[in-house]
């Protein structure tokens, strides 16, 4: 140790201690980083966590948004260009390309861990992926028979359902302002986009039998996500194979024959193989926006959509909607912009309150006193 006494004053011994010191917390940390790493892609809570992190309310809405512009150009260009007039059977193709997209996701290890069974009782799932069913292929039957108007009327009745299936399912509810908002935003959808109510009694009754479906699917995603650690595609790949099933039986009741017949060439199974694609976009946007906001946040959007693509129409292609449904799209606009404005001023008050909650509890945390060598280190534990 001469030669460490000579370089180093005070002798080599503090330097390998030191060294060694060093060591040990650079494992550590290397170890704290690992368990992070693992709790953030291998359990339901991290996997929670980062979908919260990385799409929050705005980025969910708007993709959401967006997605759903394309797929209703992907869909006219099947219905029309194709010549693809078989709606349920358009669903189905959807999911189970969905349903293959998330096989290879989960065979890459790539897939959100679900939460464990006991905590979400396979009723819910049942239940979640059959209204789905029934949500997508009743929109798509009340399309097929019923006018414009009238559709766009039953869409518009999705918002009070909701309103009242949370109130009896979970006693959740909704201020007076936000009330007479949603008035405010239906009435002027109503004003913009209903310009006829031609009545069919068979497409009435498809139509009265989709709202309730319709209502408590966006319920459903919106709650198991935010109740429970679900996150949207963990959601969807236990829910996915129900709605497939459901299909497949509601495909022969409501469809025309002669899909087998249909020319499946290279173009037209290319047209659909897009739809299809942003079919799984539009499921998967959908659920991070219902799970990232609520069920009556996802309507407003969806007449938000109404109104814009209607007024991109009158601005980009020259359409003449007529002054009443120009007025009815700007009163939408105003209502839906108190509604944001609203939304975010009850998401701020909730925040505060919150922070000032658990402020109190603070003692119940403690300090835990690790010593390595000569340094000690106090980390922050929670308390059980």
């Amino acid at each position: 140790m001469g030669v460490w006494d000579s370089i180093l004053p005070g002798g080599g011994r503090r330097f390998i201690k030191r060294k060694d010191s060093d060591a040990g917390e650079a494992g550590r940390a290397l170890e704290e980083l690992r368990g992070s790493l693992y709790n953030d892609f291998h359990t339901s809570e991290g996997a929670k966590r980062q979908q919260q992190r990385f799409c929050g309310p705005i980025i969910a809405l708007t993709f959401n948004f967006v997605v759903a512009v394309g797929i209703i150009m992907a869909n006219k260009m099947v219905m029309g260009t194709v010549g693809f007039n078989f709606p349920v059977a358009l669903s189905l193709i959807h999911y189970l390309f969905a349903w293959a997209l998330m096989a290879v996701l989960k065979a890459l290890y790539l897939l959100p861990i679900a939460p464990p069974s006991k905590s979400t009782p396979f009723s819910s799932l049942f239940a979640l992926g059959a209204v789905m069913s029934f949500s997508t292929g009743l929109a798509n039957i009340s399309l097929k028979h019923n006018s414009v108007g009238f559709y766009q009327m039953a869409k518009i009745a999705v918002t009070p359902t909701i309103v009242v299936a949370e109130f009896i399912l979970f006693r959740k509810k909704v201020s007076l302002q936000k009330v007479v908002t949603l008035v405010v935003v239906s009435f002027g959808v109503a004003i913009a986009t209903v310009t006829d109510l031609e009545f069919n009694f068979f497409g009435a009754c498809v139509a009265l039998a989709w709202i309730i479906p319709s209502a408590v699917n966006k319920i459903l995603w919106s709650n198991l996500q935010q109740i429970g650690n679900w996150t949207a595609l963990a959601l969807m790949w236990k829910t996915t194979p129900i709605t497939i099933f459901f299909f497949i039986v509601l495909m022969p009741l409501l469809d025309p024959p002669g899909l087998l017949s249909f020319n499946w060439d290279f173009k037209n199974s290319s047209a659909i193989i897009i739809s299809a694609l942003f079919g799984f976009l539009l499921q998967w946007s959908g659920a991070l926006a219902l799970g990232a906001t609520s069920a009556l946040a996802h309507v407003v959007l969806g007449q938000f959509k109404t109104i814009v693509i209607m007024l991109s129409g009158y601005l980009v292609f020259n359409s003449d909607p007529g002054f009443t449904s120009l007025c009815g799209a700007i009163i939408a606009l105003a209502g839906m912009s108190v509604y944001t404005y609203l939304g975010m001023k009850g998401s701020g008050t909730s925040g505060r309150r919150n922070s000032l909650n658990l402020r109190p509890n603070s003692h119940l945390l403690k300090s835990k006193v690790i010593t390595d060598g000569e340094k000690q280190e106090t980390r922050t534990v929670d308390s059980v």
